[in-house]
C-alpha cells in the first residue's frame, strides 16, 4: 500500500476498534470507555507483521490537545468554578496533567455533586495549563546545556504570561465575531479557529499552547454564560461530538504509540514509580484542602477520596514525554515510564472508579 493509502487504512483501524470498545462498554458499564480505548491500542499495538504510519508527539500536541482543551473550557460551570476556585486553585499547584474525562462523565452518570465535577474539571485545567508550563521551562534550560533554576523561573513566567496574552487576544476576537455572526456553522468555525489559533499562535512564540488554549475557551465561555446564546446550541453539539472522537482516537493511538514488549524491563520501575505518584497526589489533596476545610464542611471527605482516586494520568502526559524521546540529554526510558504510569493509572484507578465512587455514596447530589 501507498502511504496515502497506509495512512487512510489506519484512520479506519482507528474507527472500528474506537466503535467496537464503544459497544463493548454498553455490556461493561463499570469500566469507563477510555479504559478500553487504552486497552484496545495495547492490542492492536501486540498483533504481528501490523505496520501503522508512525504518528509523532507533534501531531498529538497540535491535532489533538487545542481541541480537547478548549471543549473542557467551553463545557465549564463557570458559576461553580467560581465557588470553588479556592481549592481549584490550590490543587492547580500539584503541577500535574491530569485527565478527568473519565472520571467526570462517570460521575455525571451517577448523579454525582457538581460541586466535586467543578474541583475535578477546574483542576485538570488548571494542572494542564501549569503542568505543561513547567515541562517546557525545565526542558528549555537543559536543553541550553547549563541548567538552572533562575533560567527555569524565567522561561516558565514567559510561556504562562504570554500564553494567557494570547489566549485573552484570541477568545476576545471570538466573541467579537459571535457577537456579530447569527448562524451556528460560523459560530463553530470561529471557535475552532480560537481554539486551534491561540494553540498555534503560542507555540509559534515557545509559549504555553495550553494556556492560551485554556483562556481563550473560558473568555468564550464566559460570553456564552453572560448572553446564553452558546447554551443548548450546536455549538455545544458539534464540540461534544469533537471531543468524543479526538478522545477516541487519541486513546487508542497512546496504545499504539510504544511495544508493551517494551514496558516488561520497566515494570518494577513503573510500580514503584506510580505508587510514588499517588502518594505524591494525596499530599497536597489533603493537606491544601484540610487548610481550607479543616472540618469538611464545605469539601466533604468522600470528595476528597474521589478527588485523590479521580486523578488520572492521559495522553497528554504521554505526548510530553513522546516529544523529548529523541533529545539525547533526555534518557529514552523516560517516555516508555510515562506511557506504564498511565496505563497503571486508568486500568487501576479507571477500572476500579465505580466501586470507589459507590463505596463514598457518590449517587446522589445530596451535598452542593
Amino acid at each position: 500500500m501507498s502511504t496515502a493509502q497506509s495512512f487512510l487504512f489506519f484512520l479506519i483501524l482507528l474507527g472500528v476498534a474506537a466503535t467496537a470498545m464503544r459497544l463493548v462498554s454498553r455490556t461493561a458499564p463499570t469500566v469507563p470507555y477510555p479504559v478500553l480505548l487504552a486497552a484496545g491500542g495495547i492490542l492492536i499495538g501486540l498483533i504481528p507483521g501490523l505496520r501503522l504510519p508512525p504518528v509523532g508527539p507533534d501531531l498529538i500536541l497540535l491535532a489533538f490537545v487545542p481541541g480537547l482543551v478548549f471543549e473542557a473550557s467551553l463545557a465549564l460551570d463557570l458559576e461553580e468554578v467560581w465557588r470553588r476556585i479556592v481549592p481549584i486553585s490550590l490543587l492547580g499547584s500539584i503541577v500535574a496533567a491530569t485527565d478527568p474525562i473519565a472520571v467526570v462523565s462517570m460521575l455525571r452518570r451517577l448523579g454525582a455533586p457538581r460541586g466535586l465535577e467543578a474541583i475535578l474539571d477546574g483542576e485538570s485545567l488548571f494542572n494542564d495549563g501549569t503542568g505543561v508550563a513547567v515541562f517546557s521551562a525545565v526542558l528549555g534550560t537543559i536543553l541550553t546545556g547549563h541548567p538552572s533554576l533562575t533560567d527555569a523561573g524565567l522561561r516558565f513566567a514567559f510561556v504562562t504570561v504570554a500564553g494567557v496574552a494570547i489566549g485573552l487576544a484570541a477568545g476576545s476576537v471570538a466573541v467579537l465575531f459571535l457577537r456579530l455572526v447569527k448562524d451556528a456553522e460560523l459560530e463553530i468555525l470561529t471557535t475552532l479557529v480560537a481554539a486551534y489559533g491561540s494553540y498555534l499562535g503560542a507555540d509559534v512564540i515557545h509559549a504555553s499552547g495550553v494556556v492560551s488554549v485554556v483562556t481563550a475557551g473560558v473568555v468564550v465561555a464566559r460570553y456564552g454564560s453572560r448572553t446564553g446564546r452558546l447554551q443548548g446550541t450546536q455549538l455545544h453539539g458539534f464540540w461534544n461530538l469533537l471531543a468524543f472522537v479526538l478522545n477516541a482516537v487519541l486513546f487508542l493511538i497512546v496504545g499504539i504509540a510504544l511495544p508493551a514488549h517494551r514496558l516488561l524491563p520497566l515494570a518494577g520501575l513503573a510500580l514503584g514509580a506510580y505508587g510514588i505518584m499517588l502518594a505524591a497526589r494525596a499530599i497536597p489533596v489533603y493537606g491544601l484542602l484540610g487548610l481550607v476545610d479543616p472540618r469538611g464542611a464545605s469539601i466533604p471527605w468522600r470528595w476528597r477520596h474521589m478527588t485523590l482516586w479521580g486523578g488520572l494520568r492521559g495522553a497528554l502526559s504521554v505526548a510530553l514525554a513522546l516529544s523529548v524521546a529523541a533529545y539525547p540529554q533526555v534518557n529514552p526510558d523516560v517516555s516508555v515510564l510515562a506511557y506504564a504510569m498511565v496505563v497503571l493509572s486508568l486500568f487501576v484507578q479507571g477500572g476500579l472508579l465505580l466501586p470507589v465512587a459507590d463505596l463514598l455514596r457518590l449517587r446522589e447530589r445530596a451535598v452542593k
